[in-house]
């Protein structure tokens, strides 16, 4: 991997996460409140727009989030008339798994799978007979993140000093059918940095397109706050 490289930060332990989620449970079981929109409501909408038009829900595709936080970004991906039965999201906080689960159940989307798993270590689950049949990892039609690329770009290097995000952009590629695509939001990386890392002869991922959000200037250079790119699997 090539671009960008962060010191570890206490952003990048699974211990914070782990903290950050039981205390926004604790507090939707308290008051129902539901806990942060990453990177704000426009991103959301943004994303949902750019999936209805390149992986639209007249097609039933299955739709992997990885690192789901608390779901928000599968139920809204439910209101634009996504199927919830072939929506999952994955995260290796299991208080983050718990309330998205919460409230799943209490916006009647209790369909939509949520489960634990560290994808740099462990699969995903199937969430159809058809994926379970197939025996095969390269069983999505859309992969998306939200933010989890930046907080493991902040975790614990490992002996040779590389990040975990050195294993994402493979880990990630071996999950996505050939032709489908996956879609990365991030608030660290440009989209140079996101082309260089994810676009490598062993992930088989080429650029596709990228949502494009407000800029703005300082000390004389443009930029935007977040880089949404798209980057879509070879066929065979």
């Amino acid at each position: 991997m090539n671009g960008t490289e962060f010191e570890s930060s206490k952003l990048g332990s699974k211990e914070h996460w782990d903290s950050v989620y039981a205390r926004e449970l604790a507090s939707f079981r308290e008051i129902g409140d539901e806990g942060e929109i990453w990177f704000g409501q426009q991103s959301i909408d943004k994303i949902v727009q750019w999936a209805s038009q390149y992986v639209p829900p007249s097609d039933h595709p299955t739709i992997l989030e990885l690192g789901s936080g608390n779901g928000t970004l599968l139920f809204f991906l439910v209101e634009e008339d996504y199927s919830p039965k072939r929506l999952c999201g994955i995260d290796y906080s299991s208080a983050a798994v718990e309330l998205s689960k919460s409230i799943a159940h209490q916006r009647g989307a209790q369909d939509i799978l949520f489960h634990t798993c560290d994808f740099l270590l462990q699969d995903p689950p199937f969430i159809s007979e058809e994926q379970e049949s197939s025996g095969r990892m390269d069983n999505w039609d859309l992969l998306l993140d939200k933010g989890t690329y930046d907080a493991m770009a902040l975790g614990e290097k490992d002996a040779l000093g590389r990040s975990p995000v050195f294993l994402y952009p493979s880990r990630a590629a071996r999950l996505i059918k050939p032709g489908g695509f996956f879609l990365i939001t991030s608030c660290n990386f440009t989209e140079e940095e996101l082309k260089t890392n994810f676009v490598t002869q062993e992930s088989g991922l080429v650029y596709h397109s990228s949502i494009k959000y407000p800029t703005f200037t300082f000390g004389g250079h443009s930029g935007t706050k977040y880089s949404s790119l798209a980057f879509r699997k070879a066929t065979q």
